[in-house]
């Protein structure tokens, strides 16, 4: 019983860990940026157990720069994608009628596209740089929210104090903001959980492409991309913020589980 609890408190001892360095990103000053013409490539000391990357960078600073980085994308993107995805599918489905119409098509155009690969060629459009990224991935993540906040609206509106919110008369807005989309956060916010996930892998991988964020700001993703040219002389360069985002994905996925199961009332135990 106690591994199952430790397994179970695990993703969010990773979640915690994952915003200490981010956090910590904030108090490393130039020394993740100032280059060491003497430290290249050497192995870790006392004061930088990871050493230091080709430039003499210590291996650490930049990889609290790199959860900073994924951590202000991943809740950026999260936060206004949930803000005008949901905004859509509630007022598209409370509305009906040829607004819904019109909405549903402009989504299905949406998902016609993967959404990695439209998020590449925003910000191929756009240029690199962290905001661009966010602006790219948001273009694409709205959809998911909209679409479920569009289903679970269509089950609630016709719930009996909706009704009477309608026939008393209450502007609309009070009816969705005050009544129905309270009643529609506990499955948005398993869906965010996926989304912080999504986020870190997209962020990672644009920047991995050159997409993302540029030196001598410092991202996982580019981290990976700057050490696979000396990963048979210092590997650790690369597995270092490789292996930072695989616990990441993992530990909000595995939390986003979680709360799914929490939530599902269908696997609840039944009391007689």
């Amino acid at each position: 019983m106690q591994a199952v609890s430790w397994i179970k408190k695990l993703p969010y001892l990773i979640v915690l860990i994952w915003i200490v360095m981010a956090v910590s990103g904030s108090f490393v000053g130039v020394s993740a940026i100032e280059v060491q013409l003497d430290k290249l490539l050497q192995p870790g000391d006392l004061s930088n157990w990871l050493g230091y990357d080709q430039l003499g960078r210590p291996v650490w600073d930049r990889l609290l720069m790199g959860a900073q980085t994924s951590f202000l994308v991943a809740v950026s993107v999260v936060v206004f994608s949930a803000l005008i995805g949901t905004t859509i599918g509630v007022y598209s489905a409370y509305v009906g009628g040829w607004v819904d119409k019109v909405i549903i098509k402009i989504i299905d155009v949406f998902l016609a596209f993967p959404g990695l690969l439209l998020a590449i060629a925003l910000a191929a459009v756009l240029g690199p740089g962290i905001e661009n990224v966010v602006f790219a991935l948001v273009t694409v993540g709205w959809v998911g929210y909209a679409r479920l906040a569009r289903a679970q609206t269509l089950s609630l509106r016709q719930r009996e104090h909706i009704q009477a919110a309608r026939a008393m008369a209450l502007p609309t807005h009070l009816i969705l903001f005050r009544h129905l989309i309270p009643l529609i956060l506990a499955p948005l916010g398993v869906e965010a959980t996926f989304g912080i996930a999504g986020a870190v892998i997209s962020e990672a991988g644009l920047s991995f492409l050159g997409l993302g964020v540029q030196a001598p700001d410092a991202s996982w993703g580019n981290m990976i991309r700057e050490g696979t040219r000396y990963l048979l002389v210092a590997p650790h360069l690369v597995w270092a913020p490789g292996v930072l985002l695989m616990l990441v994905v993992l530990g909000v996925n595995l939390l986003g589980d979680q709360w799914r199961d929490r939530l599902d009332v269908r696997a609840r135990p039944r009391h007689v």
